[in-house]
Formats: C-alpha cells, structure tokens, sequence
C-alpha cells in the first residue's frame, strides 16, 4: 500500500460557526493502481486530495505516505517529501509565467537537489519529448494551448519519480480533444510505469476508465466501486519508458 488515509476530518471555522468538510474518511491506495474520486461539487474530494497530498492539514485523523504519517512531521520535513514522493497535476496548471516550458519541468528537480543541474535538465528535456512537447521548450505558459500547458505541469509532476500522482479535475480546464488526450496520457503512464494515481474528476467517462472509484457526497464516502477499467495498449508517448 502506498497511502493510507484513517478518518479524516476537515473542519474551517467561519466566525463562530463551524463547517465541516470532511467526516471521517478513510482512503487507501495500492501501488500501480488508478483511483478516480468523484462526487457533486462541495463534496470534499479536492479538499481530500488535498490532505492526500500533504497541502493542508487535517483537523484529524491521519496519513501515512510509504509507511511514513505526513502530519506528524515539521513543515519543513513535510514539504520535503512532498517533492520526493508526490506529484501534483491541478486544472489550472500552476506554471510560473516568468519561466518557460523547460525551466517549468526543471524547478522541482533543483528544489530536490538530489541530481545535478545538467543531469536535471537532460531528464527534463527528456520528458518534454516524451510527451509531444520537444519543440515547445523555449515557449512560455502564455504561448502554449492548455493542453500543452497540462502535458507540461504533467512532465513537472514526474521529474523527481514520485510514488503517487494527485491529479486535481485535470481536464476541468480544456476542451474535449485535449482533455481526452490527457487522460489517454495519464493511462499510458500508469499502464508502463505502473505509477499509483488519483483523479478527482466529476466527469464519470474518466471514473470508469480508472481500476476503482471512490463517491462522496456531503464529506463522507458514498460508496467505494471497482470498475473494470477498459482494456490499454501501450500509448505511444510513453512506448520508449519501458
């Protein structure tokens, strides 16, 4: 198991009342596997995803990432392991304007520090290839589509290897073509590098092509569905991953 989740509560305190977003969740992922979370807006699921991911705190409960608990550990020590283990892909893409597509993909890996500055650009660069984007490198957020934009926060998300990507409505912000691209991507990755996801979705075409999907509704589980996920053939940006 590569995140487990034990009855997490959310509650934001609005002048002197209370409203609680989450009422004792319980959320676990297997390593290799895609899980979609869906539900009506207000539901919990990007607040969930949130916590998943280490971004904000619960008002209880607790998640272990690869066996370690996120929320006992300082800020400092929390963001770490954050840009070691987790990948974030949001709808609005979150790119630095200032930057171009290449120094998008390599902020992470300097951040990390873990390679060299060379050996950080080559990986990026590589990725940017992988996925289609191998003539955009020099271009800024503002001179790429939104598909461009989402494959280059994706090719972020994975620069450091995280165990478990969190993907926060990724096609929420594009149009029909290239939202299905990215999720055909998405699919690839997880189909050859076996790589743990979880979409927060409202779009239940993209739930049923996920190995399981996770309802909510007023910030508790409705119900947890295994889906029989459509059958993958290798994509072909990530056919030179494997």
């Amino acid at each position: 198991m590569i995140l487990y989740a034990k009855n997490i509560r959310k509650v934001y305190k609005q002048a002197r009342t209370e409203l609680e977003v989450l009422k004792g969740v319980d959320v676990s992922i297997q390593q290799g596997e895609v899980v979609a979370i869906v539900g009506p807006s207000g539901a919990g699921k990007s607040t969930l995803l949130h916590i998943l991911g280490g971004l904000d705190v619960p008002t209880d409960g607790e998640v272990l990432l690869d066996g370690e608990n996120l929320y006992r550990l300082r800020d400092k020590q929390r963001a770490k392991v954050r840009n070691e283990k987790i990948g974030f892909v949001f709808q609005f893409y979150h790119l630095l304007p200032e930057f171009n597509a290449l120094e998008n993909v390599m902020m992470p890996g300097y951040v990390l520090g873990r390679l060299s500055r060379s050996e950080v650009k080559r990986q990026s660069v590589s990725l940017l290839e992988q996925l289609g984007l191998g003539k955009r490198l020099k271009h800024k957020p503002s001179q790429l589509s939104g598909g461009e934009q989402q494959r280059v926060a994706i090719a972020r998300a994975l620069l450091n290897e995280p165990k478990i990507l969190l993907s926060d409505e990724p096609t929420g912000n594009l149009d029909s073509k290239s939202g299905k691209e990215i999720i055909k991507l998405l699919m690839d990755l997880n189909y050859v590098k076996k790589q743990a996801i979880v979409i927060v979705t409202h779009d239940e075409s993209i739930a049923r092509q996920c190995h399981r999907t996770i309802h909510m509704r007023d910030g508790l589980l409705d119900n947890v569905k295994a889906e029989k996920p459509q059958k993958k053939e290798k994509g072909k940006v990530y056919e030179n991953l494997s």
